[in-house]
């Protein structure tokens, strides 16, 4: 049996999705990543995890993580916080982000049904260079603890790190990640039934405009 890891933030105007912003506001760009969350967790309600994770950023929990042990997220960078967590599992483990609402649970489907034998790791790259998800049969942290995020070529550079350690990668289906508003438009024309993609429908961009910095 597998964990399900989600790592989220808190939906607050002015802390998420802030690439959004302009054209959308800082409250509706929280209301947007709401909604992406909540399309998240729609989307793998159906697969048959021994374990569900929200590893979170916040105080407030959102609706939809009832079924889910909430952990805080520790201190530090992005690959500090990934690694932590992989270190807490035991077992098949497989983190995902917040920002691709447009995830079909069966992309996942081959992780939880029965892990591969023939296979060590998964890895599914975004458009813009990192990766949404990460999958490890035997979770360890130092796999992922020092891979510079954030980067263009932070999936490459995982996906190095996995296969210097000797393990078999199955890559997954390459996403687009949410984080500029092009990006929320592709993503929306991908998956119009998607309250992500009702949510930025809503929005009345054409009179939108640009807040005061904060």
């Amino acid at each position: 049996m597998t964990t399900l890891i989600i790592i989220a933030k808190e939906c607050i105007p002015g802390r998420v999705k802030t690439r959004l912003h302009p054209p959308l506001s800082f409250e509706q760009a929280a209301i947007l990543a709401s909604a992406s969350l909540a399309d998240t967790f729609r989307a793998v309600s159906a697969l048959d995890a021994s374990r569900r994770i929200l590893l979170f950023d916040g105080n407030l929990f959102p609706l939809g993580s009832e079924p889910y042990d909430v952990i805080h997220q520790v201190s530090g960078d992005l690959d500090m916080r990934l690694g932590a967590i992989f270190d807490e599992c035991d077992g098949p483990t497989v983190l995902i982000g917040m920002d691709t609402p447009q995830l079909d649970a069966a992309m996942l489907a081959p992780l939880f049904d029965e892990w591969p034998v023939d296979v060590d790791a998964f890895l599914g790259f975004a458009v813009d260079g990192g990766y949404w998800t990460i999958g490890m049969a035997k979770p360890d942290g130092s796999l992922i603890r020092g891979v510079p995020m954030s980067k263009d070529n932070t999936g490459k550079l995982q996906l190095e790190r996995l296969t210097a350690a000797g393990l078999r990668v199955r890559m997954l289906p390459e996403l687009v990640d949410v984080d500029t508003i092009d990006d929320a438009r592709l993503v929306a024309g991908l998956a119009p039934q998607t309250e992500f993609a009702r949510t930025l429908a809503s929005f009345d961009l054409t009179s939108s405009q640009p807040e005061i910095s904060r």
